[in-house]
């Protein structure tokens, strides 16, 4: 069987605590189905009780449908994942940190029987994050790194700031196939392709619980800003909502020609998932 040509990604934005590793557990076979989708990949930093990763939730992840999984500042909050970063292929953190870091911050994946591999490369910013290390030069050495052994190259921007995620697109247009963002945990409207075939949205938004603060529990996240004090961090269950972005990816080129957003259930349907106890 020769090369197919082109390639279906599908990214889910944010896993956040048990409500949204149960909603990805509930649609990923149908959505996999429905899109014709070759390899899955999910930002999993929040699926330990909203901070961090761990082996349970990772579990549950891969027997839903999940191939790869990146992270990003969050990665590290649970200890006992630690031995799990240092030796699962599958798992990959931002490659900008210090060397000596827990992790790897790339990998090259099969996206399937005659399609070929693909580079997935996790970056993390640094405006209103930790001073790490440059993720637009560390783009650059992966890039290289990769280049002669891969046509499509995926990469994760971990950031705060908008107009950091949209630099690193422009900058990485026609070099990478796409560049998606994660971490504000709200889905932007921006997804496109950029001029040299980069498909490129700033957030692919949160998959967990909606009657929240960015899926924390109302009243602790109000409270840090009415006493300006820490509060414990608990995750929320309720009117949770798949978050993800689509991409087409031509094998031969590694340019995007197809992007769109999913988000399930919408909004506006009156239909809403809570969290099974």
């Amino acid at each position: 069987m020769g090369k197919k040509k082109t390639a279906t990604i599908l990214f889910i934005g944010d896993v956040v605590g048990k409500p949204g590793v149960q909603i990805v557990s509930h649609l990923l076979k149908g959505l996999r189905t429905k899109h014709s989708v070759d390899l899955v990949i999910c930002n999993g930093e929040n699926t330990h009780n909203g901070k961090g990763m761990n082996k349970e939730a990772l579990h549950q992840l891969r027997e839903a449908g999940v191939d790869v999984f990146t992270g990003g500042n969050h990665t590290w909050n649970n200890f006992n994942f630690f031995e799990t970063l240092k030796t699962d292929p599958s798992v990959i953190r931002p490659l900008n940190y210090p060397r000596g870091v827990y992790g790897k911050g790339m990998g090259i994946f099969s996206m399937g029987e005659g399609l070929g591999e693909i580079g997935i490369i996790n970056l993390q910013g640094r405006t209103f994050m930790s001073s790490i290390d440059c993720p637009f030069r560390t783009a650059d050495w992966a890039i290289k790194q990769m280049k002669d052994k891969v046509t499509c190259i995926f990469v994760d921007m971990h950031a705060e700031a908008t107009a950091e995620k949209i630099a690193l697109g422009w900058y990485l247009d026609g070099r990478v196939s796409a560049v998606l963002g994660t971490h504000t945990h709200v889905q932007t409207a921006d997804e496109r392709i950029l001029p040299k075939g980069t498909g490129y949205c700033s957030d692919v938004g949160m998959t967990g619980p909606f009657e929240s603060v960015i899926g924390m529990q109302i009243k602790a996240a109000t409270d840090r800003f009415l006493y300006q004090t820490p509060h414990k961090y608990e995750c929320a269950e309720n009117d949770v909502h798949l978050s993800a972005v689509l991409l087409t990816l031509d094998t031969e080129t590694g340019r995007t020609t197809g992007i769109s957003r999913v988000f399930y259930p919408d909004f506006n349907r009156g239909e809403t998932l809570t969290n099974e106890k």
